[in-house]
């Protein structure tokens, strides 16, 4: 099994890089900066371990890579970057006949609980994946990751729910590479419940913490507004014990030499300049439920609008205090 690791960010290098380290057969997608700086220099992964420079295999679009019938395909890129992808991908031929989407399965490693039915559209055989793996990204070539023993947890399943053979063969890849790996008939469950973590990602790219106390009383109404409506939709979603006791022990955060400190994946973003953010998304995801079930969230859309004008604007983050966010909530 080779996986085309499509998004070479923080998440896609990092797994690419682990990947490569435990001699897996592995490509990363990349373009621009971070395609060039691959393909000259491979990819440095830096973490609890020490620091490492992987000669990852990189290409820098579809059109430069043959598909074979063994590929599993991991789509890694932000989810408003998703369609794009999956289109560029779904029509490429795969040796022996066939399309990507007719024949090969396709893994979604992001954050949210849109980007599998994005997938589901174009692709036959689609895999959640929900990612709990603390890593940054934010100069072309390098990924640091923060978690040991071990890298993180990669909960799989087949989407809808499910859990198959192909399933298992891609954790066991994975596996090899230091990831825990539960595969799941129900990853939905487990994506649901880092929905309502990453609700926190825009006060933290905003603010630049989700320390003090007024960020604290931010994140608690944020979640509170999810779970009201999550619970109204009647969506379930794996509980923060359940999440506990999965990464207790084995994905703790550890400390890094020579990792420069950064913040989450919607704060990385915003630092690297980028002029859009996965809030459409995450508290999108919110505002959307609500709205369909008529429950007001209002924080939620507050939180969406002001991160959505920081990468409009190319506003620094963290340039907004938790009290002056908090003022722009409705009464």
């Amino acid at each position: 099994m080779r996986y085309v690791i499509i998004g070479a960010g923080a998440i896609g290098g990092a797994v690419g890089g682990r990947l490569q380290q435990a001699g897996q057969d592995v490509v990363l997608v990349a373009r621009g900066a971070q395609y060039e700086a691959l393909r000259e220099r491979g990819l440095r992964l830096v973490g609890p371990d020490g620091s490492f420079d992987l000669p990852v295999p990189a290409v820098d679009g579809p059109e430069a890579l043959d598909l074979t019938p063994d590929d599993v395909l991991v789509l890694a890129v932000k989810t408003q970057d998703a369609v794009a992808a999956l289109d560029a991908w779904a029509p490429r031929p795969v040796a022996g006949g066939g399309t990507a989407a007719e024949r090969l399965p396709l893994v979604c490693a992001q954050n949210g609980v849109e980007a599998e039915r994005l997938a589901l559209r174009r692709f036959r055989r689609v895999y959640g994946m929900c990612v709990f793996l603390p890593a940054s990204y934010l100069e072309p070539g390098a990924v640091t990751v923060r978690c040991a023993p071990y890298t993180g947890a990669l909960n799989l399943g087949r989407y809808p729910s499910g859990a198959d053979e192909t399933a298992h063969r891609i954790a066991e890849g994975l596996e090899k590479a230091n990831f825990l790996v539960p595969v799941t008939p129900e990853v939905m469950r487990w994506k649901y419940a880092k929905l309502l973590g990453n609700l926190a990602n825009a006060v933290e790219a905003v603010c630049g913490s989700q320390a003090g106390d007024d960020a604290k009383s931010l994140i608690a109404r944020a979640r509170a507004e999810a779970v009201e409506v999550l619970d109204a939709a009647g969506i379930d979603r794996a509980t923060d014990d359940e999440q506990r006791d999965l990464r207790s022990g084995r994905v703790e955060v550890r400390p890094v030499e020579g990792g420069a400190p950064a913040g989450g994946s919607t704060w990385q973003s915003l630092r690297r300049g980028s002029t859009s953010v996965e809030a459409d998304y995450l508290n999108g995801e919110i505002v959307l439920l609500g709205r369909l079930h008529g429950i007001a969230t209002p924080v939620n859309e507050t939180l969406l609008r002001v991160a959505n004008d920081f990468a409009r604007t190319a506003r620094e983050p963290g340039s907004m205090t938790p009290t002056a966010l908090t003022a722009q909530i409705p009464a």
